[in-house]
């Protein structure tokens, strides 16, 4: 048995998890989690980062002696050095409104369809691409020398090394997916200095060594290999879908829901740019193919609004709601600022001509439903604008934990849900650096080994789907 520390890094908090892995065996053990707490400076909104090294530091302390560690977070922001290596500055949270209205000014110089057929990534205002075209004129990028990726940045401070993991940097906008290398063209036209980045990196690269005085503030005994993971957090739950074959679907619930299919090739034709699809990179030269949809965020906010209610009676009474009542869609850009989230959804609803949620079980049944349906819309269009049929969805991640909503993904999608592992980012993580370690072989080795090993739970579709293609059409005519 090998241990390794899984830095996993998401929007609301931080955690450390030690994998174990054996032969025959995968367990994950949580040593920390530490919150992570956007602040609101005058400038705008950003990200104590200062604040999550510290927690990853306390969460190795915790971990005790381990083989490897790996780091993956949410993706698209960035840190940026100077010429000595210095932080300038706490990095930009990609809910700042510093990108409204910059996709429009990009558009003018390269032409949508044109963004789309060379990167395959879909519209969102907070891409990287857009966060650099509105800095562009700030005092920040005229003095940095390196841009950073956040777990990029975590793992030089760190080893003191830097580098640009893959999958992440096909986030940025700025990856031919195709190639699997930049876009030299289209950061060119846009005026993007590419050699800001460090050089690139593959999942399982080595990633340097636990700096001196890192092991002397964790009490690790060096050396300790840091080492390359599917760095965004997508990725490495990804490559932890516990999947038998490739007629599957897959959703990263969360913050976000990302749904869609792994596949060996993009898809870059206008339909699928028209979709809102995206074409990022995964392990063994995968394609996650998959639509962005604004996730349990929306609960999330709503709860904190309410004075955080317990959730497990918030979800049963949610459960006593009659179905499909109202509905929004969870992918409008509406719903990505914080603040006043139950009051949100009540106008759209309002909006739209529908009966308006005024309980929070009316506004969570809402929202479950509402996620639902994106699930469903979202892997029926994957399957049709890639050809590539499917048997079975997998949930992987936090929304795992919510019954209610698997049941109805389940129930839209007309297919059956199998629901885990919950901590799949974490588990895709270790299975990286398992890997990297000759433990583990290939994607489907780890996926096998994911099978066996972990709990996982099936949710079988019940009643017609009827229902939810009168939804569907309700929101189309909107």
């Amino acid at each position: 048995m090998k241990s390794y520390a899984a830095v996993d890094l998401g929007a609301s908090s931080g955690r450390v998890m030690v994998g174990r892995v054996g032969p025959d065996s995968l367990e994950l053990a949580e040593a920390h989690r530490f919150p992570n707490r956007p602040v609101r400076t005058p400038e705008g909104l950003r990200w104590d980062i200062l604040s999550l090294y510290g927690g990853v530091l306390d969460g190795l302390r915790a971990a005790g002696q381990v083989d490897s560690v790996g780091i993956d977070s949410w993706a698209v922001d960035y840190g940026l050095l100077d010429t000595d290596g210095a932080l300038l500055g706490n990095p930009v949270h990609y809910r700042d409104s510093r990108t409204d209205g910059v996709a429009e000014k990009v558009w003018a110089t390269v032409p949508a369809e044109e963004l789309y057929a060379a990167t395959g990534l879909q519209y969102a205002p907070f891409n990287t691409l857009y966060q650099l075209t509105a800095a562009r004129s700030s005092a920040q990028l005229a003095q940095a020398a390196r841009l950073l990726l956040i777990p990029d940045l975590l793992t030089y401070w760190l080893t003191g090394e830097q580098g640009t993991e893959l999958t992440n940097a096909s986030t940025t906008q700025l990856i031919d997916p195709r190639t699997r290398e930049w876009s030299y063209d289209i950061a060119a036209r846009l005026g993007i200095d590419l050699d800001l980045f460090a050089p690139l990196r593959q999942p399982g690269d080595p990633a340097g060594v636990l700096r001196p005085e890192v092991l002397e503030e964790t009490g690790l005994a060096g050396p300790v290999p840091v080492t390359a993971v599917g760095s965004h957090d997508t990725a490495s739950a990804v490559a932890a879908v516990p999947a038998g074959g490739e007629r599957f679907a897959y959703i990263c619930t969360g913050t976000w829901s990302l749904a869609g299919l792994e596949l060996d090739a993009p898809v870059l034709t206008e339909e699928s740019r028209a979709a809102n699809f995206t074409n990022e990179l995964g392990l063994d030269g995968t394609v996650r193919y998959l639509r962005n949809i604004m996730g349990l965020w929306l609960l999330q906010e709503c709860v904190r609004a309410w004075g955080e209610p317990e959730l497990g009676a918030l979800l049963l009474d949610a459960a006593k709601v009659p179905a499909l009542r109202s509905v929004v869609d969870a992918g409008d850009a509406a719903f990505l600022a914080p603040g006043r989230m139950p009051e949100r959804i009540a106008e759209a609803c309002r909006a739209s001509g529908q009966p308006v949620p005024a309980s929070p079980a009316e506004i969570t049944r809402c929202i479950l439903d509402s996620l639902a349906l994106a699930h469903r819309r979202a892997i029926a269009d994957a399957q049709r604008l890639a050809g590539h049929p499917v048997d079975v969805v997998h949930v992987v991640g936090g929304g795992t934990r919510n019954a209610l909503l698997c049941q109805l993904t389940a129930d839209a999608c007309g297919l059956p849900v199998v629901a885990g592992p919950t901590e799949a980012a974490a588990l895709g993580n270790v299975l990286v650096q398992a890997r990297a370690h000759g433990l583990v072989g290939d994607l489907t080795d780890g996926r096998r080994l994911l099978t066996r090993t972990q709990p996982l739970t099936r949710y079988e579709p019940q009643g017609d789907t009827a229902p939810w293609r009168e939804a569907e059409a309700r929101l189309a005519d909107r």
